[in-house]
């Protein structure tokens, strides 16, 4: 699902010939890749170009040339059908020419052209799918790599700071670089994009055509439903159980929102606050293990760290993220008096899991061969195979029991056929944005590459923040927050690392895999900082709240979003391991460094909390993030004597006659 948000006009219905033929494109590339996953592999220079090919073909025929709210009319059809054309003519030129392409020390004449076609097609298609943000992004990219004196645009090079200014290349060094190598549009971010992200994307489509988001959903609510805000920590586990499918906060919001939201609100809680806390949890899908959106997918690719690896070491942060999101909207709960849904209200458990155990298996397979050391594409393809079997298995069952008749079974397997046709399609639509983001990715990658740009803008780095690790960080926070505007959350990643990461990791010191994690965190902010909090407006929509207040309550919700990746830094053996005790301190200090900053913020754990009860707990979570064990001590003990004072007060409310802790219903911060 594409991470933009659509306008608020009504969009102009697709004839059935164009709904068709979306469908026809669709299967076909989700039967190509799982043909590449689980058949016979292909090489980069066909896997890649076929795919993106494919990908453009649906991105025109989806996303019509004057936007998806009017008619395309003659003229729009005119320009997308040669569009269409052009989608093709990119997807088979290097797989029908590669043997002359890799054999010429210098690139035809015809092949510059193709690669100027490529970039210019790449770009209206990032215009469409993700918005003109990206669009002007890679742009700027390609007219920074022409501004120099030897450049296509030498009086550029005039306007550029001395650090930035660079010789300038020609229209053929840039046509022939970003679409005849693996160093540009064809390079590593589309090459993750066309393999692992599809088939997983692919394998989420299975899931949810299947029913898997509502079993889910409905798990959650048993599981959390009877408890103090049961409808919101509901939708904290539900988008942590999505997020493992999902990947993407707008489709976390948008599944479990409709159905948690209204809940909240009817609960008590505020529409904005409903909305927040879903865009707050949501959020965390992009994190949560084993997908993190295509996060893991590119780390792995970048860092050379099997992608297993990441998933393990990405458990504890995400426990982390969702159990503090879980800890405020507790908090709120209990200020605000609130209780939780009744048992009649609430499905049971027992019938939920009676009903879509199996959709359990296809997880339980997938980590299981991630464990044992298949590829991740290869796990892929095995746990699409294993959702087809499982569901296919179940309905069987059902079918048997039920008093089998020989028109039943026909309308059995035409069900399952309709089912999985729609979960193709729905996976190749799905890709779309992300495949499209990841080819303008490789656009500013190759930029990058050829320039120099990412050392220089390293220097920057090093100058603006002084050689300080602290204001470097809040630099690449503020670069991902702007990045974010404009830009997928995956792509926002591409681009600060590729900028940022050698910065962390050579001048800073900082190791290379908890550098990307940091930087694939704070690429997550601009789903919940305002102004530009994507799936805060997604839940403001749902919560019928006020956009801008809605992302003031998700960015108070999302606040171990900011704080995490700090303690990754400063506690390197909480990802990277190390001594048993030490890495057992530095989780136990994890959990009451957060604790105490979630009752810092909401001014109340087991009863409403001074001032200067609050104002004492934050250098003492400062010392927690502190690289230095005696500050982590002293940290610990102050933290523990006021969370302690806090405790003992309220068992005294408790115990005094007609009292209770927690009283008074303290003000919502």
């Amino acid at each position: 699902m594409d991470e933009t948000t659509e306008t608020s006009l009504q969009v102009a219905p697709q004839s059935w010939t164009v709904l068709r033929a979306i469908a026809v494109i669709g299967i076909a590339l989700s039967l190509f890749q799982l043909y590449a996953a689980g058949v016979q592999p292909l090489g980069l220079f066909f896997q890649r170009p076929i795919h993106l090919g494919f990908v453009l073909a649906l991105c025109f025929l989806i996303y019509p040339v004057f936007g998806r709210h009017r008619a395309r009319g003659v003229l729009g059809w005119s320009i997308d059908a040669g569009l269409i054309v052009l989608a093709v003519l990119v997807g088979v030129w290097v797989p029908i020419n590669i043997d002359i392409i890799a054999n010429q020390v210098f690139p035809r004449d015809i092949d510059v052209w193709i690669g100027i076609v490529t970039i210019l097609v790449v770009l209206e298609a990032a215009r469409r799918a993700v918005g003109l943000g990206m669009t002007l992004i890679g742009a700027f990219f390609i007219a920074y790599a022409f501004a120099g004196r030897r450049g296509e645009l030498p009086f550029l090079a005039d306007w550029m700071p001395g650090i930035l200014n660079h010789r300038g290349y020609s229209l053929e060094r840039v046509s022939s670089q970003m679409t005849l190598g693996a160093e540009g549009i064809f390079g590593i971010p589309l090459g993750v994009a066309a393999t692992f992200v599809f088939i997983f994307v692919l394998f989420g489509a299975f899931l949810e055509v299947t029913g898997a988001g509502k079993f889910f959903i409905d798990l959650a609510y048993a599981a959390a439903g009877k408890q103090r805000g049961g409808p919101a920590k509901a939708a904290v586990i539900a988008s942590a159980g999505m997020g493992s499918i999902s990947g993407s906060a707008i489709a976390n919001v948008v599944t479990t929102g409709a159905f948690t939201i209204p809940l909240m609100k009817k609960l008590g809680y505020r529409p904005a606050q409903a909305g927040g806390i879903e865009a707050a949890a949501s959020t965390g899908g992009q994190i949560m293990p084993p997908l993190m959106g295509a996060g893991a997918f590119l780390m792995s690719e970048f860092t050379r760290v099997p992608y297993v690896e990441i998933v393990l070491v990405s458990i504890f942060p995400a426990i982390l993220y969702f159990g503090t999101v879980y800890l405020l909207v507790h908090i709120a709960a209990v200020k605000q008096g609130m209780t939780g849904l009744t048992a009649e209200e609430l499905p049971n458990t027992r019938e939920v899991l009676a009903g879509g155990w199996h959709f359990l298996l296809p997880l339980v397979a997938l980590v299981a061969l991630l464990v044992a050391g298949y590829s991740p594409m290869r796990v892929g393809f095995y746990a699409i195979l294993s959702i087809i079997a499982a569901a296919s298995a179940r309905a069987l069952w059902i079918f048997a029991v039920s008093g089998p008749t020989g028109r039943g079974f026909v309308a059995l397997c035409r069900r399952g056929i309709t089912l999985t046709l729609e979960a193709l399609e729905l996976g190749a639509r799905n890709a779309v944005a992300v495949s499209v983001a990841c080819a303008v990715a490789g656009i500013i990658v190759g930029v990058v590459g050829l320039t120099g740009l990412g050392l220089k803008f390293s220097a920057m780095m090093i100058a603006f923040s002084g050689g300080n690790i602290v204001l470097a960080l809040i630099l690449v926070m503020l670069a991902s927050l702007v990045l974010g505007m404009g830009l997928p959350v995956t792509a926002a990643y591409i681009v600060l690392i590729i900028l940022v990461g050698p910065a962390l990791t050579e001048q800073f010191g900082v190791p290379v895999l908890i550098a990307h994690l940091v930087v694939f965190w704070y690429s997550q902010d601009s789903n919940v900082t305002p102004p530009v909090a994507l799936a805060a407006f997604a839940g403001a929509a749902i919560a019928g709240s006020k956009p801008m207040e809605t992302s003031i309550q998700a960015w108070k919700y999302a606040k171990g979003l900011y704080l995490i990746p700090l303690f990754m830094v400063f506690n390197e053996e909480i990802i990277l391991g190390g001594p048993l005790p030490l890495v057992l301190w530095s989780g136990a200090i994890a959990i009451l460094g957060l604790t105490a900053f979630a009752a810092a913020l909401e001014g109340f754990l087991w009863r409403p909390m001074p001032i200067w009860m609050r104002l004492l707990l934050v250098p003492g979570v400062v010392a927690l993030f502190w690289p230095d064990l005696m500050v982590e001590i002293a940290g610990t003990v102050l933290i523990g004597i006021l969370l302690g004072m806090n405790w003992v007060q309220a068992r005294q409310d408790k115990d005094q006659p007609g009292g209770r802790a927690g009283s008074g219903r303290a003000q919502e911060t």
